[in-house]
């Protein structure tokens, strides 16, 4: 499994308006295709942890992740607790507007061995898990990109 996943979009809107969309933690199950809910415990900053309710196909799970970097108009990362995995958000500005770059990271120690399992037995293997997110990746920078133009 790659360390790194990346999928990126460029915006016609400023930073700043890209933000306020991306920011908006309530708005995340309107852009990914894979949350249902997102909750920030005790508000969105540096630190905060998050409870959430995810879907691949008919199964449904929670998970808690904690926020590991909040740069307001810059960059939104957030650790997941049961996976090590991290996913950041990073804006950069252009001469039109804005480039969103999402990446998921896996630590260097991988992913733990259920999940490894989970993903060859329940997901249709490795190569087809990182395939669907990627692709959800892009699904959700597209949902970013209509949302921040309006």
């Amino acid at each position: 499994m790659p360390n790194t996943l990346e999928a990126s979009i460029d915006i016609a809107a400023a930073p700043e308006k890209v933000w306020s969309v991306l920011a908006d933690l309530r708005r995340m199950p309107e852009f990914s295709p894979t949350t249902v809910k997102m909750v920030a415990v005790g508000g969105i900053r540096d630190g905060a942890y998050t409870v959430n309710i995810n879907k691949v196909g008919w199964k449904i799970y929670p998970t808690t992740s904690r926020i590991v970097r909040f740069e307001p108009n810059t960059a939104f990362a957030f650790r997941m607790n049961e996976n090590r995995t991290t996913w950041t958000y990073e804006l950069s500005p252009t001469a039109t507007g804005t480039r969103l770059v999402e990446t998921r990271t896996v630590d260097p120690k991988g992913l733990p061995a259920w999940l490894t399992k989970a993903i060859d037995v329940a997901m249709g293997g490795e190569q087809k898990f990182e395939a669907d997110l990627v692709a959800g990746m892009q699904e959700t920078l597209s949902k970013v990109k209509v949302a921040a133009e309006r």
